[in-house]
């Protein structure tokens, strides 16, 4: 399957985007959607997170507290590596999977770390890259996660640069402007895709 490999810094607006995308009749495969899923109450992959980083990162009710582990691996890059060792793998394989099972022209992968990683090559036919300025990240994720922005930078402070982001893009969508500019873009694209999907079908 044609698949596209959705990405951006936080703040950029990668939802949006994959959201538009899914009105078209796109299946959407988010990455963070399966990170949730991974670390349900039980789950083995959130036993394993509480054997690695204690009580602290739980709640009582046995379930993750994200805003906690959040800003423990965004304050210690070991801490960050070490959570990263947990979910990629496990994350990809998921992916792996979901594709197995859909039957469309062609996939969006949305992959926040798509970059950081580097994990999703050889699966992915494009990279579409969500961007905006810094200064926009800040000012729309202190809005939307009530984070100070000592607290957005140091988030922004590990992630790929938007240089390399950029770097690593085979489409862009400016998403700076009117929500009317947006979706006109989306339109495009995915008229684009559709093309190089058929393209590249057997």
């Amino acid at each position: 399957m044609f698949t596209v490999g959705l990405t951006g810094g936080i703040g950029s607006g990668k939802s949006t985007v994959a959201d538009l995308f899914a009105e078209q009749g796109v299946p959407v495969i988010d990455t963070d959607v399966i990170a949730r899923e991974l670390t349900a109450p039980d789950s083995e992959v959130l036993i394993t997170i509480q054997d690695a980083f204690g009580d602290a990162v739980m709640r009582e009710d046995g379930s993750l507290d994200r805003a906690q582990l959040r800003r423990r691996v965004f304050a210690d890059p070991a801490a960050r590596h070490m959570l990263e060792a947990i979910l990629h793998p496990r994350i990809r394989q998921a992916v792996v999977q979901a594709l197995a099972g859909l039957h469309a022209p062609y996939a969006l992968i949305v992959i926040p770390l798509l970059v950081e990683t580097g994990a999703y090559a050889e699966i992915l036919h494009r990279v579409l890259v969500v961007d905006c300025s810094e200064d926009m990240q800040i000012t729309r994720v202190m809005a939307r996660n009530d984070l100070s922005r000592a607290e957005v930078k140091d988030i922004l402070a590990a992630q790929a640069g938007r240089a390399v982001r950029l770097a690593a893009a085979d489409d862009v969508i400016e998403n700076t402007g009117p929500p009317e500019g947006l979706r006109d873009r989306v339109h495009a694209l995915h008229t684009q895709y559709m093309m190089q999907a058929a393209a590249a079908s057997p």
